[in-house]
């Protein structure tokens, strides 16, 4: 491993990254809390937070888990259950979220962007390339992924705008990883290009089952997440929706026709007002994470304004995952800080 400097975490942000380690098992399985359930995106969010936050061992680890569970069909499930679960709980659900499987390229690039560790990217290449492999047999002519698989491996019929977006970084990911292995990927990029312009072209091939999901913060700010939009299109996306989604001196809603704010949506839009230049925005939404944080550096997962309560009463893993990541992205903390904030053209292009 190349030899990289420690990184300066935010005095305020140590305990956070030690409630994470102190959640991961001892075979790097990050449950969502002590005795809670895992999902592989919230498991990888974490991971990278613990990367950031100089736990590179048990970051790891958490990527090594991943690729001992990976199925032979290169996918994950949506959820396991693990320690204090219940024998019926603790049956693994058969669904499998393709922008789940795909997160795994997000979170090794990640990794290999703050310790420059060639042998770890190298070993978990077949991991990543089983998992992309998988989410692409679920792209359909339009260029849209099917959002989940079922137990006989049948695609659900509808796509996730959030979700999406969120596949096409990875796949981007997956492309970086293949390119600095000398591997090929140029089907990876064509994929990601015809998902690009289902995205931006095709709004029609998302929602096509259930009711919009337009109303959640989410599907108006993972479009910038994924680089598709960046600039002054990026900003203009943000002007137009913003006093739906963002309580001032609380954060942003997770959807924009209920009083309640989360933690991991703010710090996502964080993530994403610096990505289009807002450094001011995201500074003052930062200024309203800490509020939420408990004595023990957990985040409380979301605040009912209405209520003014607390809800739900957890502090998950992902969600203090998510708090150290837009730290990352708004003081340059890592080597990895601009992983979200690079337009796509540039990112895929760039060495």
């Amino acid at each position: 491993m190349t030899s990289v400097p420690p990184i300066l975490l935010p005095e305020e942000l140590h305990p956070t990254a030690r409630y994470i380690r102190s959640a991961q098992l001892a075979d790097g399985a990050i449950p969502w809390f002590r005795g809670g359930k895992l999902d592989p995106w919230d498991h990888t969010e974490a991971a990278m937070a613990l990367s950031v936050a100089g736990f590179r061992d048990e970051a790891a680890l958490a990527y090594q888990w991943l690729a001992q569970q990976q199925l032979a069909d290169g996918s994950w499930y949506a959820h396991y259950f693990l320690a204090g679960a219940t024998p019926d709980e603790n049956q693994q659900t058969s669904l499998r979220e393709t922008n789940f499987v795909a997160y795994v390229a997000t979170g090794v690039w990640h990794h290999f962007l703050i310790t420059r560790d060639r042998s770890f990217l190298a070993d978990m290449f077949p991991c990543v390339r089983k998992a992309i492999e998988f989410v692409l047999r679920h792209q359909s002519p339009f260029g849209e992924i099917a959002w989940a698989v079922d137990e006989n491996g049948n695609a659900q019929n509808d796509a996730l705008v959030t979700a999406c977006s969120s596949i096409l970084r990875s796949l981007d990911c997956a492309q970086k990883i293949a390119q600095t292995l000398g591997e090929e990927a140029s089907t990876w990029r064509q994929a990601g290009d015809q998902l690009e312009i289902a995205l931006r072209e095709r709004p029609e091939r998302f929602d096509r089952t259930w009711p919009s999901k337009a109303r959640f913060s989410m599907d108006w700010y993972y479009p910038i997440l994924a680089g598709i939009y960046s600039g002054d299109d990026a900003r203009r996306r943000i002007e137009k929706r913003w006093h739906e989604f963002v309580e001032p001196g609380l954060g942003c809603r997770c959807v924009n026709d209920e009083p309640w704010v989360t933690v991991a949506e703010t710090s996502e839009l964080i993530i994403a007002l610096m990505a289009c230049g807002e450094h001011e925005k995201a500074l003052e939404l930062y200024d309203t994470l800490h509020q939420w944080r408990d004595r023990d550096g957990g985040y409380w997962t979301g605040y009912v304004f209405r209520d003014r309560a607390i809800w739900p009463e957890e502090k998950t893993t992902w969600t203090a995952g998510a708090v150290i990541l837009a730290a990352d992205a708004l003081l340059g903390l890592s080597p990895a800080h601009r992983i979200f904030l690079t337009p796509r053209g540039a990112f895929v292009t760039s060495n």
